[in-house]
């Protein structure tokens, strides 16, 4: 309730200005950079010897445990090397330099990052204030909370000394599912459940489709601008179903992209001029109703209604985002940010209470 009432107290009170923006609460993750203008095998090493590398070895090993059917692990090792020339650079470099640091196979490491790319339940918001200024937030969800608690990160991806784009991500993990392209777009991917992971890295391997992380970083990476990025998230093959939400610096300029593996099924435009100023994803199709047994998108949606377009910021949209159950014992991180003031991408771990 308390969560709910907190838009309200900065409310303004009439003959008293506007308050001014409150601090984030809550722990910052670590911030690295990355040099894009080093070779792949070189770029994580930064981050690597900053993390006592038996934990990073134990947390894997336990993640292969719970999560990996043994048959998987032992196919996967004796084809890794027919399947180097499957994956996409520069990937597969990253994955081999971090492989080597910590000394696991390079099929461990491979492994590890298609494994992220399933069960991670998320909720995603994109709004547009009534000044036209677009904000973008959302709630990471996933298990092993206790370990990936511990080696959130947020990541600075430089080139030529400057900024190329930002993320958050968990140590060992190359792709991104929530990044900034300064003055440019903001994007976040929810899992979209459909199909066993492995099923999906069959077909990453076979087809050479892209893991939805991938895209992402890829993306933020590439796309000149909103409309580029859209039409990339949008039309590049994927090796799972997923939700694409994408917000730009332009009034209007926000989305949500219900993606099958080959494209587009659906394309949610935000509509400010019909009331539609925000548009809420989690992991359900938005024209059907969410699951009892999982439904964050109603709190969600009253919060944003009890908070007001004319009163929606980054500070409100963390607030919007820490509702119960909007928030959970799953929710690993929080990052709200808009790409025209790129400098304000924030990121919160969200304690397990």
């Amino acid at each position: 309730m308390l969560s709910l009432l907190l838009p309200l107290l900065l409310l303004p009170i009439p003959g008293f200005p506007l308050p001014l923006p409150l601090p984030i609460p809550g722990q910052a993750p670590r911030t690295f950079a990355v040099d894009l203008d080093a070779g792949p095998e070189f770029r994580w090493l930064p981050v690597l010897k900053a993390f006592d590398p038996a934990f990073l070895t134990a947390a894997l090993q336990r993640i292969f445990r719970e999560q990996v059917p043994p048959w998987v692990h032992v196919t996967l090792g004796l084809v890794v090397t027919e399947m180097e020339g499957l994956l996409p650079q520069p990937f597969l470099g990253e994955i081999r330099g971090m492989s080597e640091v910590l000394g696991i196979p390079l099929s461990d490491g491979i492994l590890l990052n298609l494994a992220y790319e399933y069960s991670a339940f998320c909720t995603s918001i994109v709004t547009q204030d009534s000044s036209g200024r677009i904000f973008h937030g959302r709630n990471l969800d996933y298990v092993f909370g206790d370990i990936l608690r511990q080696v959130v990160i947020d990541v600075q991806f430089m080139r030529a000394g400057k900024i190329a784009y930002t993320g958050t991500t968990f140590v060992g993990y190359v792709g991104l599912w929530t990044g900034q392209s300064p003055y440019k777009f903001t994007v976040s991917g929810d899992e979209r459940d459909k199909g066993w992971w492995w099923e999906n890295a069959i077909a990453a391997l076979l087809q050479r489709n892209s893991p939805v992380s991938w895209l992402i970083r890829n993306t933020l990476s590439e796309a000149k601008d909103f409309q580029a990025a859209v039409l990339m998230l949008a039309k590049t093959p994927i090796i799972a179903d997923a939700y694409y939400i994408v917000g730009g610096v332009s009034p209007k300029e926000g989305v949500v992209i219900t993606r099958n593996r080959g494209g587009p099924a659906d394309i949610w435009p935000l509509d400010p001029l019909n009331g539609e100023w925000f548009r809420v994803e989690t992991n359900y199709d938005h024209w059907k109703p969410p699951p009892h047994s999982d439904d964050r998108r109603t709190p969600a949606i009253k919060a944003l209604n009890a908070t007001g377009q004319e009163h929606i910021s980054l500070n409100t949209l963390f607030q919007v985002l820490s509702v119960v159950p909007v928030m959970n014992n799953y929710t690993i991180y929080t990052t709200v940010m808009t790409a025209a003031r790129p400098e304000e991408y924030t990121t919160r771990i969200r304690p397990i209470w």
